[in-house]
C-alpha cells in the first residue's frame, strides 16, 4: 500500500511539472505565427527622421526602422506589411494593447522594459542639443549641460520621447518645452521661442546639416542617455519567436546593412529638409 501511494504521487508530481510546462508554454504568444496567419505585419510608426520618416503628400513611410520592418515582414515572415501612425506618447501602449506587432526605433529603458520587450539594438542613440550658434545665452557654451540650466535658457523637446525624459533628468533650472512632434520643437527654435533643441544626435546632425548657416550642435559629455535603439514587441513574445528577429537585426548590423540603411535615410531626409 505504500509503495502504491508512493507511485501515485510520483505519477501525480509528473503530471503536474507537464502541465505546469504546458501552460508556460501556452502563457507565451506565437507572436509570428500569428502575423502569417493574418497575412500582415502591423508595424507602429511615431515619426522621427533619420529612423522613421512620413511623406506628407503621399503618406508614404521611409526610414531605416521602415526598411527593416518591410524587409524583415516581407523576406522573413513572407507576408505583406502595414505601418500603423501613431506618435511617441502611444507608442508602447498600442503595442501593449495589440494596435501592432511591432514597435519601431524604441530607445531601450529601464521603464519601458516594464511593458515590453526589446529586440538587440538596430543601432545605438544619444541625445545632442543644438543651438543657434547667434543666441548670446549659449554663446559660450561648450559642452556642459549645467552650464544651459539656467532660467532663461528654454529647451524644445518631442514630448514623450526618451530625448524628454533625458533633458528632464538633468535640467532643474531651465524650462522645458514639450511639443506634440520634431517639426513643430524646431520651429521653436528657428523662431527663437526656445534657445535649445533637444533631439537624438544623429537627427540633430541632419538638422543641422540642413542649416549650417546658424546651427551649432552640442554633444554633452558626459554622454546624455546613451541607449541602444530598438524594435519594441509585447512581453508575452515567446524566446523563440525573439530569437528570430534578434538573429535577423544582428547578422544585418554585422554585415555593414544597417549603416547602409542609416546613410540612405540620412540622405533622404536632408533632401527633404532643402
Amino acid at each position: 500500500m505504500v509503495r502504491s501511494i508512493s507511485s501515485s504521487l510520483k505519477a501525480l508530481a509528473v503530471c503536474a511539472g507537464l502541465s505546469a510546462g504546458m501552460l508556460a508554454q501556452a502563457a507565451e504568444t506565437s507572436v509570428w505565427k500569428d502575423v502569417q496567419k493574418a497575412g500582415v505585419l502591423r508595424c507602429g510608426a511615431a515619426v522621427a527622421a533619420p529612423y522613421v520618416m512620413r511623406d506628407a503628400a503621399t503618406s508614404a513611410y521611409s526610414g531605416y526602422f521602415v526598411d527593416l520592418c518591410r524587409d524583415f515582414g516581407e523576406k522573413v515572415l513572407k507576408v505583406k506589411v502595414e505601418f500603423v501612425d501613431t506618435n511617441w506618447d502611444n507608442l508602447v501602449a498600442g503595442l501593449q494593447s495589440s494596435k501592432w506587432d511591432l514597435a519601431m526605433a524604441l530607445n531601450q529603458t529601464p521603464e519601458r522594459a516594464l511593458a515590453v520587450a526589446f529586440t538587440v539594438p538596430a543601432t545605438d542613440y544619444q541625445v545632442s542639443l543644438l543651438v543657434n550658434k547667434d543666441n548670446p545665452k549659449v554663446a559660450e557654451v561648450k559642452d556642459d549641460i549645467a552650464a544651459l540650466d539656467k532660467p532663461e535658457v528654454t529647451f524644445a523637446v518631442m514630448s514623450g520621447t526618451a530625448q524628454d525624459k533625458a533633458i528632464s533628468s538633468v535640467i532643474s533650472k531651465g524650462k522645458i518645452m514639450r511639443l506634440p512632434g520634431m517639426d513643430e520643437a524646431r520651429l521653436a527654435v528657428m523662431s527663437k521661442r526656445a534657445d535649445v533643441l533637444v533631439d537624438a544626435s544623429d537627427t540633430n546632425h541632419l538638422f543641422a546639416l540642413a542649416n549650417p548657416d546658424w546651427t551649432r550642435e552640442i554633444l554633452p559629455k558626459p554622454a546624455l542617455a546613451k541607449q541602444g535603439v530598438s524594435f519594441g514587441v509585447r512581453r508575452d513574445i515567446s524566446p523563440a519567436d525573439l530569437q528570430v528577429l534578434n538573429i535577423y537585426l544582428t547578422q544585418r548590423r554585422e554585415t555593414g546593412d544597417i549603416q547602409r540603411l542609416v546613410d540612405k535615410a540620412s540622405t533622404e531626409a536632408n533632401a527633404l529638409a532643402k
